[in-house]
């Protein structure tokens, strides 16, 4: 396998990369603002429509790890070149879906197709660029990573008012033959050495199962009410058993469908640790301030997506910077540095109320963008860092796998959390109103206008909202001492951080 090969031209290599990788990573969240239209349209309850997010999530979740059996058995390039043309058709299938059942078919194969697409973008960056301006491919990589969930939701909704729903699937057909076309024609020389694995359809069952329904469980987890539901019961249990088989097996197996030795690596394991767990509370962050910005702040969708979006601008603004400069320093500083600012910007946001306005929370975005740009590029090229150019695409497949089950955990926790913490300080606020507290009976009398109803339902209201805004501000602040955490974990990888050329560079363990 040769160490280095230059595409004709690297530039629309790159562009044809990242659509490709952009628009997979922008079907995670566009859907998002549709299901309420979706839902109506197909003539399903608005429960049953957060299946078409569940069903992409399950599938995607359980094709990444595969990606470094899949590159091992039909090579990076061709399997690229399929996932997207794939991609295109099931998108297509989305969309002209007339029922809800076509409509969750078609996405949970538009997940499984969508798994490897990321990793296998990352080890072709990889491959394709020289080591001086690897760094420039991965910042570029990880401004797509930013970029393409917030712009997301804008679309969607945008999408969704002017056309109709279908349209968020259909924009992807187009994309996606570019992008293959593109990829197919420059990489067409590209050398790879395939191999014929056997197939291990022990790991592959487990994993299938285990996987499915983990990401089942922490999908309708708040839906069902958690255990106290015999559906997440039975599912938990099943995925649990499933899960312990699949890591026994895997760990035993002399060709693992699922290669888990990468971990002898140290910054493998050190980097995919803080990568898992700083995007599960960036993640969580991610979640839930759109969320308060419209149940807490009464913001429509649309104007909590403009709330959120300033997010993406310092990345934009400073990938070429550190694409170029970061890898001239320790990286584990720039990790640290993002840990610290991320940190900060939860503080702030742990002392936000109700009455705070659109300003402050849009500069609260901006500046968490400095954490965002500072976060991905170090912290993917250093969990990348120690491993041989073979394990590359199965590496960034299983940290990519880790870091999306760790959101997917964030998201179920954070938003437990938020609900449990505002139910207990509703609880405490209402026990002061009294017939015997007259500031209580005063604001009663206030809100009323001669209609004792009237008034201690807003009073309620009030309460309410109070209630989920500490919540909130609790959540937050929990979240930044999780970040500040983070750096002691960083720091356990060491250097040096440059990835390796080839089999040649072996060694250094």
């Amino acid at each position: 396998m040769s160490s280095h090969f230059r595409p004709p031209n690297l530039a629309v290599t790159t562009i044809g990369l990242s659509l490709a990788t952009f628009m997979q990573v922008l079907d995670t969240t566009i859907a998002n603002v549709s299901l309420p239209t979706i839902a109506g349209n197909l003539g399903v309850s608005n429960d049953q429509s957060t299946w078409v997010i569940t069903s992409f999530a399950v599938s995607m979740a359980i094709s990444l790890p595969l990606t470094g059996f899949l590159t091992r058995r039909f090579g990076e390039v061709k399997l690229f070149v399929w996932c997207t043309l794939l991609f295109s058709f099931t998108s297509f299938m989305c969309g002209v879906s007339q029922s809800m059942g076509m409509l969750l078919l078609f996405r949970a194969l538009q997940g499984a197709v969508a798994g490897p697409m990321y990793p296998i973008t990352q080890s072709l960056l990889i491959g394709t660029y020289p080591n001086e301006k690897r760094g420039m491919a991965l910042a570029l990589l990880s401004m797509v990573t930013v970029v393409a969930p917030i712009a997301g939701p804008i679309l969607g909704g945008w999408i969704t008012d002017s056309y109709s729903w279908p349209w968020i699937f259909f924009i992807n057909v187009p994309i996606g033959i570019f992008a293959s076309v593109v990829v197919a024609n420059q990489l067409r020389a590209k050398v790879e050495k395939l191999e014929r694995p056997r197939i291990d359809y022990v790991g592959l069952v487990t994993l299938i199962i285990g996987v499915g329904a983990l990401q089942v469980v922490l999908d309708k987890g708040n839906d069902e009410d958690w255990f106290n539901s015999q559906f997440i019961v039975i599912t938990s249990v099943v995925s649990a058993i499933a899960l312990a088989v699949f890591l026994i097996w895997e760990l035993t197996d002399k060709d693992p469908i699922v290669d888990l030795k990468l971990f002898r690596h140290r910054n493998f394991s050190a980097g995919t640790l803080a990568l898992v767990l700083a995007y599960a509370a960036f993640f969580s962050i991610s979640l839930l301030v759109p969320l308060w910005l419209q149940q807490t702040l009464g913001y429509t969708s649309t104007w909590a997506g403009f709330a959120t979006a300033p997010l993406g601008v310092i990345p934009v603004l400073l990938t070429f910077f550190v694409g170029k400069y970061a890898t001239r320093m320790d990286l584990r500083l720039l990790a640290a540095a993002s840990f610290v600012v991320m940190a900060g910007t939860c503080f702030m946001r742990a002392d936000f109320y109700v009455q705070v306005d659109f300003y402050h929370v849009a500069m609260v975005q901006l500046w968490q963008g400095l954490g965002v740009a500072l976060f991905f590029m170090p912290t993917l090229t250093i969990l990348l860092s120690d491993l041989q150019t073979n394990e590359i695409a199965a590496g960034s497949g299983l940290a990519t796998f880790l870091r999306t089950l760790g959101g997917s955990f964030a998201a179920s926790i954070t938003t437990l959390m938020w609900t449990r913490r505002a139910v207990t300080h509703h609880e405490q606020l209402t026990e002061h109103i009294n017939p015997y507290n007259p500031t209580a009976q005063a604001a009663l009398q206030q809100l009323s206008h001669g209609n004792p109803q009237r008034g201690a339902a807003a009073l309620n209201g009030m309460i309410t909202q109070q209630g989920f805004q500490m919540g909130f501000n609790e959540v937050l602040h929990a979240l930044g001492w999780i970040f500040l955490s983070l750096i002691v974990v960083i720091w356990l990888a060491r250097p040096p951080f440059t990835p390796k050329a080839g089999p040649a560079a072996g060694g250094g363990h």
